[in-house]
Order: C-alpha cells, then sequence, then structure tokens
C-alpha cells in the first residue's frame, strides 16, 4: 500500500498536537494569589442624608403674601425673633372692626347694669349682654392670635440654616412650603434607610463607615445611634439615626452612603470574591486545577472570610471561571508562579 507524503505529514502533526495538549501547551492562562490575613466586616448598606439633631422648620400657617424678611441665613437667632412678616391688613381691619362692637357692647352692658340695680331691667336682660361681650373678648383674643401667626419667629435658638422664598411671593401655598429651616449646626447625624431583612442585624453603638461624594478620598466614620421601631411597609425600609463625630468634614444636606459594621473578625483568612464559585475554588499545583471546597465566613463587599479548605501557602486561581475543571492544565500568567 503506498501512503502519500502529505497525509503521513498530518498524521505526525495530530500526534505532535495530541502530546502538546497532554502536556499542557494549550492550556488557558490564568492568574493566581494567595490568601491574605486581615480585617473580615459583614457590613449593612443604607443611604442617607446629613441633618442636625436639633433643628425645626418654619411654615407659614395661612396663604400670606410676604412683606418683609430678615437677612438672617446663615446668622444666630433666639427662640422668638421674628424671621418674617406677612400681609395682615384685612386680619387688623378685622380686629379694629371686633374692638369697636366690644366697645359698644361693654357700655351697653354697663347701662344695663344700672338699670337692674333700679329694677329698670330683668337680670336676664344684663346676663345677656354680659354673654355676648365675653364672646367679643373670645373673638378678639383669636384675631389676635390669627395677626401674630403671620410673623413667622424663630421656635429655638440657632443658626438659620436656609431661607427660602422672597418678598412679595405667597407663603403657605403647600402643606410642606417652609420657608425658614433653623437649628443647631452640631453635633450632627445622617438619617439612613435600612433595608427590612438587614434590620436585625443593626445595633445600637455599631461603627459605620460612610463615602460622600463631596469628599471622596476621606473615609468617614459615625455610629448606630436609634433604629426608629417602625419601618415603611411601602419601600420596606426602617429608618437608622447614625452620630456623626463634631470634627466631621459633612454639611448639613449631603447625602451619604453608609456601611454599618455589623460583625467584624480580626486575622481572618480572605480571598476575593471573584475567586470563589459556590462553595469552592481552584488550587494550582504543578499546573493543573484542583477545585477544593472551602468553608465561608463572613462575606464583604469585597474579600470573603474562609474559615477552612486553604491556606495562605496556596495559590488560588483568580477570577475564577465557569469554565475550570478539576485537573485541568492551565499556564499561570507571567508573574504570579504557583506553589
Amino acid at each position: 500500500m503506498r501512503i502519500s507524503i502529505p497525509v503521513v505529514a498530518l498524521a505526525l502533526v495530530g500526534a505532535a498536537a495530541a502530546f502538546w495538549w497532554r502536556q499542557g501547551g494549550w492550556a488557558p492562562e490564568t492568574a493566581t494569589l494567595a490568601p491574605v490575613r486581615g480585617s473580615a466586616a459583614e457590613v449593612v448598606y443604607a443611604t442617607g442624608v446629613v441633618e442636625p439633631q436639633r433643628w425645626a422648620k418654619v411654615i407659614s400657617l395661612q396663604r400670606k403674601r410676604i412683606v418683609d424678611l430678615c437677612d438672617c441665613e446663615g446668622k444666630p437667632v433666639k427662640a422668638g425673633d421674628v424671621l418674617a412678616k406677612l400681609d395682615d391688613f384685612e386680619e387688623r381691619a378685622a380686629l379694629t372692626e371686633m374692638e369697636a362692637r366690644r366697645t359698644r357692647i361693654e357700655l351697653d352692658t354697663q347701662r344695663i347694669k344700672s338699670l337692674v340695680e333700679r329694677n329698670a331691667a330683668t337680670q336676664t336682660s344684663y346676663e345677656q349682654s354680659l354673654t355676648q361681650l365675653q364672646e367679643y373678648e373670645a373673638r378678639i383674643s383669636a384675631q389676635r392670635d390669627r395677626i401674630a401667626d403671620l410673623q413667622l419667629r424663630a421656635p429655638m435658638d440657632g443658626v438659620v440654616l436656609r431661607r427660602d422664598g422672597e418678598i412679595g411671593e405667597i407663603a403657605g401655598t403647600g402643606a410642606t412650603d417652609v420657608l425658614f429651616w433653623v437649628g443647631r449646626p452640631k453635633p450632627l447625624r445622617v438619617v439612613a434607610d435600612v433595608n427590612e431583612e438587614d434590620v436585625p442585624r443593626g445595633r445600637t453603638g455599631q461603627k459605620v463607615l460612610l463615602r460622600s461624594e463631596g469628599f471622596k478620598d476621606l473615609t468617614l466614620d459615625g455610629s448606630v445611634g436609634d433604629i426608629t421601631p417602625k419601618g415603611d411597609p411601602a419601600t420596606k425600609t426602617f429608618r437608622v439615626y447614625l452620630n456623626l463625630p463634631d470634627e466631621t468634614p459633612l454639611r448639613i444636606g449631603m447625602s451619604v452612603e453608609a456601611n454599618i459594621v455589623a460583625r467584624e473578625k480580626p486575622d481572618a483568612l480572605l480571598l476575593p470574591a471573584e475567586a470563589i464559585i459556590g462553595d469552592a475554588v481552584f488550587v494550582v499545583r504543578d499546573g493543573k486545577l484542583r477545585r477544593t471546597i472551602v468553608s465561608i465566613g463572613i462575606r464583604g463587599s469585597r474579600m470573603v472570610e474562609i474559615l477552612t479548605g486553604v491556606t495562605e501557602a496556596d495559590r488560588i486561581a483568580s477570577p475564577a471561571k465557569t469554565e475550570y475543571r478539576d485537573g485541568m492544565s492551565v499556564s499561570v500568567r507571567a508573574g504570579a508562579p504557583a506553589k
């Protein structure tokens, strides 16, 4: 039988390729790393807004035009200081009318009283006039309170944190129309929303790590203050108050992301989360992958605690890939040799 030279050459090439494959010549490339020792933390994520621990909103109770505003934004005020005045022309005109009527009724009451003393009028007529006088006294008192409400005053000692509205605008057009925010700049806190499934892990006094877009290069600290007893069934969140230190650079109104440290363990054996698939990692030994079951402890946002299964001497393929199989040959990327 005659065999052509091309066929023989093709067979030799195939045999060489098979031998090379078995020796790992076409093995996929992977990077490796060793488990490291560090602090493992289980965190609860939340978002919130910075606000003073003591503050109040000043809202107009009546829909009236603004006629005067204080130039007090950012300045200290005392409780009772006038912050704004609203138009009270109609209310004062009504008060003047009521006072004139009261004066007339008061004179009539005195006249009827003198007639009663001379038996020229009945006691009943005197009592009716006296009752009418008392009614007008109550109306005048209520009207004066209504006029007083048109002067918006500081509800507490503090600083005017923000002022909205301008002279000539209409105040009180909505239930949430706030003209002034008055409060104490220190201490501050974060009012955060936490998902209901994470709330059971929260405790008063837990450490909190904060991040703000205004201070990207800083790690800001806080602590858990209070957790509201009732959650919001619509959003499935609970309100959590996070205390801030006096030296915090955060400002009132800033939004922050919070990581509440629910549990922390020092000197834990750690691996990146991308090195783990399910409950296993791939240890690289002699150029081959060895699937190894591990016991996992605390799962952080990036690192995962390994309780058992690997040691600091092992080299782990990272990131692990779904196509990896036990016993597969791999080519270790330069700079990360397998041990």
